[in-house]
């Protein structure tokens, strides 16, 4: 992850309250999991921050997800 982005993730990581949280299910790859994880380690921030980052830049129309072809 990038320097700044990294930053960022670690200040959701710390800035949010529990309280105004609402929990969901997510279902990934076990091998993307780990390497998520350990990337979140090294990255010395959480699989939540990054996950709440990466969403609220596809919220905040900074990335777009490409549609698989069918």
């Amino acid at each position: 992850m990038v320097p700044d982005a990294t930053a960022r993730c670690r200040a959701i990581d710390m800035s949010k309250d529990k309280s105004d949280k609402k929990n969901t299910s997510l279902r990934l790859d076990s091998k993307t999991l780990k390497a998520l994880k350990v990337r979140a380690i090294e990255d010395d921030t959480s699989v939540q921050a990054i996950l709440e980052f990466l969403v609220g830049e596809y919220l905040n129309n900074n990335i777009k997800i490409k549609r698989a072809k069918k």
